[in-house]
């Protein structure tokens, strides 16, 4: 599936850093403005104890986990909605992603420069913020115009609905709020999907701290919370300096010793990873055998047929009808035939919907 995570931030937070232990996909790092001229599209997999432990049952060749797409964006600036700096191009970039990482800088380092000459994480936020939302208006405004006389006219329903939508996010927008804040109700957020408003995006806040921070975070950590109380958004904390580190290390054991010397469960990359699944609404199911054990992503809500043609189009063209499993049977009676003899395995037409963790087995017929 081609749905991105853009990751954002001013210049010198972290961002390329943060990329680069993310993907493979190498991107420049220096101390400097703007070394991301274009954006960077990192492939990354998602990491999924599930998928092993099927793979451990039945005996797979091959391993196949789900990943999802990071684009590492050029740093915006004050001024970026006026063309300021690189802004044109970096909204641009942001406008064609689905979901947004936004990397603030939570730590003190006198050898690193900030744009503003002082951290202060909050303002940084509010600065592009601000850029964005004047972007919003401005493309809110346009449209208003564009739709307004076949709204007032009366006799084009569709065109009535989104004129009242534009002027919701007019109010919003006005008021220094994100688009994001509006609430619609399903029909009407469909509708407003053709806007792609840059502030309607989903977005989780990454705070880039120090070592000394990783585990707990620090003040310039709660002065985000704080401000961001009201968005409904996930903050993470990690030191991407650390992250670096992690990266280079050759083995599972390695990685594993060097974060429960510094007191972490698991790297801040894979829980970055992760919530950046779960941003976009993706789940996972499962095909498994002897041959490969393959973790397949589908948007939250698909029913069965959608989530067939996602392995190959002619299996939603020819859905007959899928088996499903449920991974704790799978885990309990540790094969398909435990399942079914079981009674574990149910069959499910084509109003199914698929829960995250199913294991599929689809029937169709083209």
């Amino acid at each position: 599936m081609a749905l991105q995570c853009g990751i954002v931030g001013l210049p010198n937070v972290g961002k390329s850093t943060l990329f680069n232990c993310l993907s493979n996909a190498k991107a420049q790092s220096a101390n400097f403005p703007f070394c991301t001229i274009e954006p960077n599209v990192g492939v990354i997999t998602v990491p999924d104890e599930r998928l092993i432990k099927l793979s451990q049952i039945d005996k797979a060749r091959k391993i196949i986990p789900t990943t999802i797409e990071i684009v590492d964006i050029a740093g915006l600036v004050k001024g970026a909605s006026k063309g300021e700096g690189l802004g044109n191009k970096f909204l641009g970039n942001i406008r064609e992603t689905d979901a947004i990482i936004h990397v603030l800088r939570c730590f003190e380092d006198e050898n690193i420069t900030h744009v503003d000459g002082t951290i202060n994480p909050v303002r940084d936020k509010e600065i592009i913020d601000t850029e964005l939302q004047l972007k919003d208006l401005e493309t809110v405004e346009s449209r208003i115009l564009k739709v307004k006389k076949q709204a007032q006219t009366g006799g084009d329903k569709i065109a009535k609905r989104l004129w009242e939508i534009l002027i919701k996010y007019k109010d919003a927008l006005e008021q220094g709020k994100s688009a994001r804040s509006v609430v619609l109700d399903k029909e009407d957020a469909l509708l407003a999907k053709e806007f792609m408003l840059l502030t309607a995006k989903p977005v989780l806040y990454v705070c880039n701290v120090d070592e000394g921070s990783a585990v707990s975070g620090n003040a310039f950590v709660e002065a985000v919370r704080e401000s961001v109380k009201d968005e409904n958004a996930e903050i993470i904390i990690i030191a991407a300096a650390i992250e670096a580190d992690i990266a280079e290390l050759e083995t599972y054991d390695e990685r594993q010793m060097f974060l429960e010397e510094i007191g972490l469960k698991e790297s801040g990359v894979s829980r970055l990873i992760c919530s950046a699944y779960k941003l976009l609404e993706l789940k996972t199911y499962f095909t498994t055998g002897e041959k490969e054990s393959h973790a397949w992503t589908f948007t939250d809500g698909m029913k069965a047929p959608q989530t067939a043609g996602v392995i190959h189009t002619d299996f939603e063209k020819g859905f007959i009808r899928a088996e499903v499993i449920k991974y704790e049977d799978y885990i309990e009676y540790r094969s398909e035939a435990g399942c079914r003899e079981a009674g574990k395995i149910s069959v499910e037409g084509k109003g199914y919907v698929v829960q995250d963790g199913d294991i599929m087995h689809f029937r169709f017929n083209v």
